[in-house]
């Protein structure tokens, strides 16, 4: 009987003998894995790293620009206006103007003001519009400049005024230049633009 109780000693002390062995691969395991990802982080780093001198943040190489982001790093915020249906001033019989833009902002707190001044908006840019001849709209020129004045009218309505004029310089039809308005405002963006 001595015999069958150290056998079945010897039974009881194994499995703590394969418990460890577990817990030893386990670890081993968890270590791997957090080697791998360690290196992998690394890896990823690093690749950043060599694109970002690459793109030019060291000087060496083409400078970045903000055109994916606004002067602060941050995404611009784009409001959508109503579509505009105006008759233009009188050339070549009637003629009227059909134009859907967005304005690009450089701020997204300043969206919510603008929706505010929106009703005051419109009402410029529809008297801007109403006061064009579909010759003045037809070329990329034209439309760009048209896309300034409603910049300027937009930057205008949330306060920050307009610019004196340039001295001495003239539109083509003789009427003094003027700057453009800066603000939160920076572009605008036609999304459809339709003379009829």
């Amino acid at each position: 009987m001595a015999k069958a109780a150290v056998a079945t000693a010897d039974v009881e002390v194994a499995p703590p003998k394969k418990k460890s062995k577990l817990i030893l691969f386990i670890g081993i395991g968890v270590l791997l894995l957090a080697l791998a990802g360690g290196g992998a982080f690394y890896m990823m780093s690093k690749k950043k790293a060599a694109e970002a001198e690459a793109d030019g943040e060291d000087g060496h190489g083409p400078a970045k620009t903000a055109h994916a982001k606004g002067k602060s790093g941050t995404p611009p915020t784009f409001v959508p206006m109503e579509p505009f249906t105006v008759n233009l001033m009188p050339e070549n019989g009637e003629q009227y103007l059909q134009v859907v833009a967005t304005l690009k902002l450089e701020d997204a707190h300043v969206a919510d003001d603008l929706k505010v001044y929106m009703p005051e908006l419109r009402h410029r840019v529809l008297m801007l519009l109403s006061g064009k001849k579909a010759s003045e709209l037809q070329g990329v020129d034209g439309r760009e400049a048209l896309a300034g004045e409603i910049m300027s009218a937009a930057n205008d309505v949330l306060g920050f005024g307009s610019k004196s004029q340039v001295k001495g310089a003239k539109e083509p039809d003789g009427k003094a230049k003027k700057d453009a308005v800066e603000g939160p405002v920076v572009s605008v963006l036609f999304t459809s633009f339709i003379i009829q």
